[in-house]
């Protein structure tokens, strides 16, 4: 029989993980159709690379029904083109998001502000009288301890 740990664990990774998904502003779009995403697949579009890893989840997981496509391409040091987001709404207008050299945060607010509808207005004021950030600032990397915390 294995023994009893000393200290009290931390929080599972799975209500970390719902922690995450669940956290406030649910990014409920009912104005969103579909949403189709094109990037490099490596060394570029650093921003819309973090947008899939950070906030594409929380918008699946507030809106099952919406069609995401995520195309990732190989790119080469030769070619240039930019990363693209096309966004389609309910009434069938279809927007392109220039997201080229913008961060994560900056791409998720575009998108909000295009497809949320009056409920994301009143929450950006509502968070800017209490003088609080729109959204909260994505989870922090643990700190370098030892050689690490002096090398690049």
């Amino acid at each position: 029989m294995p023994r009893k740990p000393k200290t009290i664990p931390g929080p599972s990774r799975l209500s970390v993980i719902l922690a995450r998904l669940t956290q406030e502003p649910r990014p409920h779009l009912p104005n969103l159709k579909s949403l189709h995403l094109t990037y490099a697949y490596r060394n570029d579009h650093f921003g819309a690379r973090h947008f899939v890893k950070e906030d594409l989840p929380r918008i699946r997981y507030a809106n099952p029904t919406l069609d995401i496509r995520v195309d990732k391409k190989l790119k080469t040091k030769e070619e240039a083109w930019k990363p693209e987001m096309v966004v389609e709404l309910k009434n069938g207008t279809t927007h392109k998001l220039d997201i080229d050299g913008k961060w994560s945060s900056t791409i998720f607010h575009d998108l909000m502000d295009l497809s949320a509808g009056s409920w994301w207005q009143k929450w950006k004021k509502e968070r800017a009288a209490a003088g609080e950030p729109v959204t909260p600032l994505p989870p922090s990397q643990k700190a370098k301890t030892g050689a690490a915390a002096v090398l690049p």
